[in-house]
């Protein structure tokens, strides 16, 4: 926990972008900072949920699997996130579903897409068999920033001095928060 404020600072530091009075202010959009904190949050606790059922040997036996189990644990979310999606987007359903009838690269991308975020996140709920719920959701930050340097590095889009910088400090909180427990049992051995 003490590593959050430095995964934090600087992802907030790589958003900053300089005013041509030569200010900084914070450049990202508030819904998306809203809603991605919600999703984390989701996340962290959909984390810990898994964990808990994972360790509970009788549901894990039930289900028939980490696979089964996350499974379930999409339809129930995907459930869950149905009156949100028609609340904030139902308006555009059927220019929605007009396209996906006629555009075949949006069926192919939405497809893939769907196909590679359940992959991932499948095998992210293999990982919370040897990571605990804290450690999924500071790696999923992480995330955040590394595709972002990626993406940068792909497109050939030049990072602001900021970006890098926030970037850095972000990669960093994640590598100290990653070792901390092995620094901290070695100074628990000599002392």
């Amino acid at each position: 926990v003490c590593c959050l404020p430095i995964i934090v600072g600087g992802v907030a530091f790589a958003s900053l972008k300089k005013g041509d009075d030569g200010s900084y202010s914070l450049k990202f959009d508030t819904t998306a900072l809203v809603f991605g904190m919600l999703a984390n949050s989701f996340a962290a606790f959909k984390g810990g949920e898994n964990s808990k059922l994972l360790s509970d040997k009788g549901v894990a036996e039930r289900y028939g699997g980490v696979g089964n189990q996350f499974a379930v644990t999409q339809i129930v979310g995907f459930l869950i996130l149905l009156p949100i999606m028609f609340a904030t987007e139902g308006d555009m359903l059927p220019t929605f579903v007009e396209k996906l009838k006629t555009d075949s690269s949006l069926q192919f991308n939405l497809v893939m897409s769907g196909l590679c975020f359940y992959i991932y996140n499948e095998l992210a709920t293999y990982t919370l068999k040897v990571t605990g719920a804290v450690t999924a959701s500071v790696a999923n930050t992480a995330k955040r920033v590394i595709v972002m340097v990626y993406m940068a590095a792909v497109t050939g889009k030049v990072l602001t001095n900021e970006q890098k910088m926030g970037s850095a400090i972000a990669i960093s909180g994640v590598l100290l928060y990653s070792l901390i427990d092995d620094l901290m049992k070695s100074k628990v051995k000599k002392a």
